[in-house]
């Protein structure tokens, strides 16, 4: 229908072109009117009236772009206008140019803003960015380990910008052929490794049921790294047992498609869990870690966008959700990535001891090499505006290569989040609550948080959260996260986040 109507209003806007070209000799003739004497002073008027069309048009084109807006919140990219007049020049010296169709502006969701299209490709711009207020001030100051070993901790309240991310994407040449450039910078973990990135990755897309990619991606190993990112009830903050068992974002190959209608399946062989902080000669020398998730909605076919967390959509029909994830990988020191790494995860005992520290076990032994393995397990509903979702894991460690003595072969760790979402005004401001804990060797770890999200543009793109939050014993915790390792008591953040 907004086609037809542009349609009719471009061919109004052409019959009114040649009226007003068509009324020259009457005009010649007013009395009023200079008289015309010259092909100059046609030309002149010609392009008076060529400038009062191209208005006319930018009008009709401001007025299109506001209604779009209005009805379904964000704005088609903007109509090529019609270029300015130019000085006449004789026929014979005009340079005939061919030049490919191009639109500039406008914003797409699941793009973000669109920079430029073209029939020879398209750049998407995509920013992902938040202002943090941070207290721990309700942690205790220090915590003992299941060994009994004491450690400082140190409750910090500041402002962080704590994350920009520039994504650019798109394709090239052919629609099939994708591309994905980004640069991310983590300013709570200012001076630490990896506190800049640059990363990416290319795809291409054969049919529904294959898209092959290489490059830099997260680890599939649970729901939250299974490209849900930036849509969680939480802030960029995940509950503590999701980040004890997740893998992080590396390197390698991937394949993801629809295999039937609400059923979609992602596998990825890389280097190992975590390649940020990770240089190429601390890897093995080969690839050795592998991930695969199979998602099923069997309700709607959807679970909203990026399958993410909480009914912003309000589904009318019960939504639901289905999905197992497996990974393996052989790690060693080396290629973990530092503790304070942007995004990190390290291999830990359920009471945050490093697994490769020396003398973790408070023995003179080390592990040198372990395998670990993980399944995850999913299940959620929506349903107008309410959600509830839960997560199971299973952790194995074994396989270990160890210098000294150490008390253990193996390792077996469980554990589950629970999250619950109610939107109180319909796209305006959403309550949640979420949960997790670890059934560990070496301690059984727990958190509970109570948050709300304002979207103040009725958008998933802009919104403040708040939240409090208290931990028992964190296993987990680094400078961009909420908590730091060891941490027990309250903490409160609010975040003013941009994503799209």
């Amino acid at each position: 229908m907004r086609h037809a109507a542009k349609n009719a209003a471009s061919a109004g806007l052409v019959g009114l072109a040649l009226a007003m070209l068509s009324a020259q000799p009457a005009r010649a003739a007013d009395a009023d009117a200079p008289p015309v004497t010259t092909a100059d002073a046609q030309r002149v008027r010609m392009e008076q009236q060529l400038r009062e069309l191209q208005t006319m048009r930018s009008e009709f084109d401001r007025r299109i772009r506001a209604i779009e807006v209005e009805l379904h919140g964000s704005a088609a990219p903007a109509a090529e206008t019609l270029p300015a007049p130019q000085a006449a020049v004789p026929v014979a010296t005009q340079q005939v140019k061919e030049s490919s169709p191009t639109k500039w502006g406008g914003f797409e969701p699941g793009k973000g803003l669109v920079l430029m299209k073209s029939d020879m490709g398209e750049v998407n711009l995509g920013v992902v960015s938040y202002m943090r207020y941070l207290n721990q001030e309700g942690l205790e100051d220090g915590y003992t380990d299941s060994f009994g070993r004491q450690f400082p901790v140190d409750p910090r309240e500041d402002f962080q910008l704590a994350k920009v991310q520039l994504t650019f994407r798109g394709w090239l040449f052919d629609p099939r052929f994708n591309y994905n450039a980004y640069f991310w910078t983590s300013n709570s973990n200012q001076g630490q490794s990896a506190q800049v990135v640059g990363a990416g990755n290319l795809s291409f897309i054969f049919n529904s049921a294959l898209r092959v990619y290489a490059g830099v991606h997260s680890v599939p190993s649970t729901r939250s790294t299974n490209r849900t990112f930036p849509y969680w009830l939480r802030n960029d903050n995940r509950p503590i047992a999701d980040e004890f068992f997740r893998g992080s974002y590396t390197q390698g190959l991937w394949a993801e498609g629809k295999l039937a209608r609400g059923l979609e399946y992602r596998a990825m062989i890389a280097n190992n869990l975590s390649a940020l902080g990770v240089n190429a000669g601390q890897l093995d020398a080969k690839p050795n870690t592998f991930s695969a998730a199979l998602t099923w909605m069997p309700t709607t076919g959807e679970f909203g966008p990026a399958a993410g967390f909480g009914d912003f959509e309000d589904h009318q029909e019960v939504a639901t959700l289905l999905s197992a994830h497996y990974t393996r990988s052989t790690e060693t020191p080396q290629s973990q990535p530092g503790t304070e790494s942007i995004e990190n995860t390290q291999l830990r005992l359920s009471d945050g001891t490093l697994l490769f520290g020396v003398n973790a076990f408070n023995t003179p032994g080390r592990i040198t090499e372990a395998r670990y393995q993980m399944m995850a397990l999913n299940a959620g509903l929506k349903y107008r505006g309410y959600s509830l979702e839960f997560e199971y894991y299973a952790r194995w460690l074994d396989q270990f290569r160890v210098d000294g003595i150490i008390p253990v072969s193996d390792l077996f760790d469980s554990g589950f989040q629970l999250q619950a979402g109610a939107m109180l005004i319909p796209k305006t401001l959403q309550l949640y609550v979420s949960g997790s804990q670890i059934f560990g060797e070496y301690g059984n770890p727990y958190d509970v948080g109570i948050g709300v999200n304002w979207f103040p543009f009725e958008r998933r793109d802009v919104r403040i959260n708040m939240m409090g939050l208290y931990v028992d014993k964190s296993p987990v915790g680094y400078s961009a996260y909420p908590v730091p390792v060891g941490a027990e008591g309250f903490t409160f953040l609010t975040d003013f986040s941009l994503a799209f």
